[in-house]
């Protein structure tokens, strides 16, 4: 309906200005009687038009009306067909009003009028905008709240989007994300150095066989680089089927066996979560580095708060080549003679090994004239008789507290590190913070806090100690003699701590490391006095044991609060829980300051590593510990227990 115009209202205002002009003009010129002639037509006119335009407003008003209502329908039409859903709830959630859409595509044509949408359809009334899923579709609402003048009632209307599509193809974009893997078999040259060449050729079709099978179950490549490296580009759906079987590949390895003693084994490295193809490779290798820092046997997949660890059950093979030892001991050499001194540092609460081989390491740096300090507490520390030893042997030059290597190092000091490349459990973070240059020294399994800006990071996680690497080292070392024997002795006491009197853990080149520091003067009934103890903790030793409990094939026992010397009767007393039926490791809880400390040491069958590692802790893989702050040791063992449920 299109309005009139109105021309009536300029005619009247003409009129209105004639009917005031004009009988002037003419009474000035006529006189009254033909001024009122002139002034009755214009009088006339005037309330003509009046009448006209008193009907015109009603068309009007007439107008507007029908045009609101059209309006008011077309609204209703267009929220009733809209393709987005719609419903109005009150201040209780109550339905008041919905369009077709969310009658014929949320509710399923059920009739809702009335009830409470908040606990049907289970969303938060009070977010302006959320994401739920209702009957397997993706759906955004929006709310947008109003107040009706009519009911006087605050009211809030939802739209709701479907998003099913797009989620879709979102999850569909994630899923076939491109990841590389890397895939190496752990020592394979050392493997069949000595074997037949048709069992070196059916060992390569072996696992050439198993890895071409595993990627024929996804829709990815494999490509062989060398003899013991492959390459595989698989999408993120299949690589997340392999995390949810625990990389199963790492066992069926396993089953491939090269002699009546040695088997294949793997270490995967997975560029996961990249936003590149060269990105992807890149992750690749920084996780297969890890895992092989760790002892191989492994899937290393990196993640956002860093990595994360599959397998890990097999002992690392030992390397019989020594020609990486001899290239680092002559780049350690040159690195130490071109210092004004050296720093030697272990971990924390340092033991025969950490203080064992920082000594026999300071004594080879003696003998190529550079000074040299081993720093160390002197008051928290587990080897207080080696050091009070060495002091009786050469005096206390040789060691130096964290305060006073601090304040005493310069841009040409080295600090050398060894037994730990971890960060957080350095003997002084501040001095290493402070150093220049340094060097890492180290058997652990590779952490993720570790130590990344070593101008030498000689780390070998087959090597059963620190010692036994410092002992390689050191008859690599271009010096005019050996050193003394109260150094050896240092080195020979933590090869026999960590290798618990040469049980575990052991290799050929443990043996000759220990012949080695035999040959130049390491008196066996010395180093077995550094193991010695008071018969108080003999006692507490025999208590823990006595009150472990048994849970599956793992012993767990509680410390008591009183027992001295308990940093060092703890692990000792795990060790002799392994020695029990049946039991294939052993932890000890026990309570140090406001934190509760657990050791874990097993016999290989349990990977105690990323059973402490699962707590925040680490260490090796049959050798490992935690610490948790503000918790009871009852609290500790609930947690073990769960760990070890889901391992």
């Amino acid at each position: 309906m299109k309005p009139r115009h109105h021309w009536s209202l300029w005619i009247l205002i003409l009129l209105l200005i004639l009917s005031i002009a004009l009988p002037s003009i003419v009474m000035y010129r006529h006189g009254i009687a033909h001024c009122v002639l002139c002034i009755l037509p214009a009088v006339l006119f005037t309330v003509l038009i009046g009448v006209q335009m008193f009907y015109a407003h009603k068309h009007h008003i007439r107008y507007v009306a029908q045009l609101n209502d059209t309006c008011e329908r077309s609204r209703l039409e267009a929220m009733q067909k809209m393709p987005l859903g719609l419903c109005v709830l009150d201040e209780d959630g109550i339905l008041i009003h919905h369009n077709a859409y969310f009658l014929n595509r949320i509710v399923k044509g059920s009739d809702c009028f009335g009830r409470n949408l908040f606990t049907l359809l289970d969303f938060d009334p009070s977010l302006p905008e959320q994401e739920i899923i209702w009957q397997e579709r993706y759906y955004l609402i929006s709310a947008i709240p109003y107040h009706d003048t009519d009911t006087d009632t605050d009211l809030t209307a939802y739209i709701w989007s479907d998003m099913t599509d797009l989620r879709t193809l979102e999850q569909e974009y994630a899923a076939t994300r491109p990841c590389v893997l890397l895939i190496m078999v752990d020592s394979f040259d050392d493997l069949l150095q000595n074997t037949k060449d048709s069992t070196r050729l059916e060992t390569s079709m072996a696992v050439e066989k198993l890895l071409e099978d595993f990627i024929s179950q996804t829709n990815g490549v494999l490509r062989r680089m060398k003899n013991d490296r492959f390459l595989a580009v698989i999408e993120e759906q299949h690589l997340q089927q392999m995390i949810n079987e625990k990389f199963k590949i790492l066992d069926d390895a396993r089953q491939i066996r090269v002699d009546d003693k040695n088997t294949v084994t793997f270490s995967i490295g997975v560029g996961h979560g990249a936003a590149t193809l060269q990105e992807s490779e890149a992750f690749a290798a920084q996780s297969l580095d890890m895992a092989l820092g760790r002892g191989g046997d492994q899937a290393a997949v990196k993640t956002d708060s860093g990595f994360r660890f599959f397998g890990g059950v097999s002992k690392g093979v030992e390397k019989k080549s020594r020609a990486k030892t001899r290239v680092i001991a002559c780049a350690l050499q040159d690195m130490i003679l071109a210092s004004s001194n050296v720093y030697i540092m272990g971990h924390r609460f340092g033991d025969l090994d950490s203080i064992g081989s920082a000594c026999g390491l300071a004594g080879a740096v003696k003998l190529m004239g550079v000074p040299v300090s081993v720093v160390v507490d002197p008051k928290k520390n587990l080897a207080p008789q080696l050091i009070a030893q060495m002091r009786e042997t050469i005096g206390d030059s040789l060691f130096m507290t964290p305060e006073d290597a601090i304040s005493t190092i310069t841009s040409r000091s080295l600090l050398i590190i060894v037994d730990t490349h971890n960060k957080d459990i350095l003997e002084s973070e501040r001095l290493y913070e402070a150093a220049s240059h340094v060097v890492v020294i180290d058997h652990h399994r590779k952490n993720v806090n570790y130590v990344d800006n070593a101008v030498v990071f000689h780390h070998e996680p087959y090597a059963s100690s620190a010692c036994e690497m410092v002992t390689e080292l050191i008859q690599y070392f271009k010096m005019n003699k050996t050193i003394d024997s109260c150094y050896a002795d240092c080195l020979l006491s933590g090869i026999m701590l960590d290798t618990k009197n040469f049980v575990m853990r052991t290799g050929v080149r443990t043996f000759e490391a220990a012949a080695y520091l035999r040959k130049i003067g390491a008196d066996t009934v010395k180093v077995k006095g550094l193991f010695s103890g008071s018969i108080e903790a003999y006692r507490s030793r025999t208590d823990i044991v006595g009150s472990a409990e048994i849970v599956g094939r793992h012993a767990i026992a509680i410390a008591p609060a009183d027992v001295p010397e308990v940093r060092l009767v703890a692990p000792q007393a795990a060790d002799e829980l392994l020695s029990i039926q049946n039991v294939d490791a052993a932890f000890v809880i026990y309570e140090i300051g406001h934190s509760i400390s657990i050791s874990a040491r097993s016999l290989g069958a349990v990977n105690v590593q990323v059973i402490m590692e699962a707590l925040g802790g680490g260490g090796h893989q049959t050798m490992a510990a935690t610490q948790i702050p503000d918790i009871s040791p009852k609290e500790a063992r609930d947690r073990l227990v769960g760990v070890l449920s889901e391992a």
